[in-house]
């Protein structure tokens, strides 16, 4: 009897540690990793959001960028970090919802092997050419690329990459696989190559295309949405402009590895709808495009149906795809 009351007194000594330890999360910074280089949409808005949930959080969140494999790499270390909620990451649809079908030999689990957060914003798709492409709308360029797909030049950012994914879901929707797909080591150089016109066209997010749309410098086809954005409101829907069954949205979310506490999760949450909710943040990030998430889109089980439900729509085209 004595030793079974010792025991049960052990074990309450150390819930009751492991309970204060994390009530008084976070004690130190946080590393949020971001899977792809410095200065591409994902990195900016990782910025944004993570500069004001520091402040409610009374500690750094620090970004790392691990760049490589289509974002495959920088997940794949945060997801596989110990699970005490000191190392978390900034994913998106690519990441998340398109890597499982892209990457065979996948080392983590998106939908069952990781501990979401919430959505932290929508990036609307747009379709994009150089300048100087003779396809005035898009309907002309639907059909010009149908007709002779071998001739044109499809930019990403590479394999597993948002512009990856949803060009090629367009191509899947348009029957031409063989359009050449040319891929760079981010969205700035591919971005840049359509700019001068060594490519012909891409699909990104509205995030990196916008102010190169309204400079001129390439010309929108289209946005992959329901609605129009107001960063581009010449631009028209897919819908309205020929294409409606080509609906896609890309987005940013954070999680981090499975068996994070719970007062950890809970924590970062708060954060991540304080700064959703904050007017300066709001506005930095409507001015780039992005769509803030829902209420239920910013908890853990929102963010966890949204990507299922765009890993089960991409998961035919891409596996079906060239990984080129």
């Amino acid at each position: 009897m004595k030793k079974l009351v010792l025991g049960l007194a052990a074990a309450a000594t150390l819930a009751l540690a492991g309970n204060a330890q994390a009530q008084g999360y976070p004690t130190k910074p946080i590393t949020m990793i971001v899977p792809f280089a410095a200065g591409g949409p994902t990195d900016i808005i990782a910025r944004i959001v993570a500069d004001n949930m520091s402040k409610t959080l009374g500690q750094q969140i620090v970004i790392e960028n691990v760049a490589g494999a289509g974002g495959t790499t920088g997940i794949t270390r945060a997801v596989t970090a110990a699970p005490d909620g000191y190392t978390i990451a900034m994913g998106h649809l690519g990441t998340f919802s398109a890597a499982p079908a892209t990457y065979p030999g996948l080392k983590y689990d998106p939908i069952n092997g990781m501990q979401t957060i919430g959505l932290a914003g929508g990036t609307p798709i747009l379709i994009v050419a150089r300048k100087n492409l003779e396809a005035p709308d898009l309907k002309a360029f639907v059909a010009a690329v149908k007709a002779t797909p071998d001739k044109f030049n499809e930019a990403h950012a590479g394999l597993g990459s948002v512009s990856w994914t949803t060009c090629t879901l367009l191509k899947g929707i348009l029957g031409t696989p063989k359009i050449n797909a040319v891929a760079y080591r981010g969205t700035g150089p591919a971005l840049n190559d359509l700019v001068s016109g060594q490519v012909d066209f891409m699909c990104d997010q509205i995030v990196s295309v916008a102010e190169q749309v309204r400079a001129n410098t390439i010309k929108a086809y289209a946005i992959a949405s329901a609605q129009r954005s107001p960063a581009l409101p010449d631009v028209p829907t897919t819908k309205e402009a020929g294409l409606p069954d080509y609906q896609i949205e890309a987005w940013n979310g954070i999680a981090g590895p499975k068996g994070m506490p719970k007062e950890a999760v809970d924590k970062l949450v708060d954060a991540l709808g304080k700064a959703l909710n904050d007017e300066g943040t709001k506005k930095r990030l409507l001015d780039l495009g992005t769509v803030l998430p829902t209420a239920e889109e910013r908890t853990p089980a929102g963010f966890a149906a949204l990507i299922k439900r765009d890993a089960d729509k991409l998961t035919p085209a891409l596996s079906a795809a060239p990984k080129q």
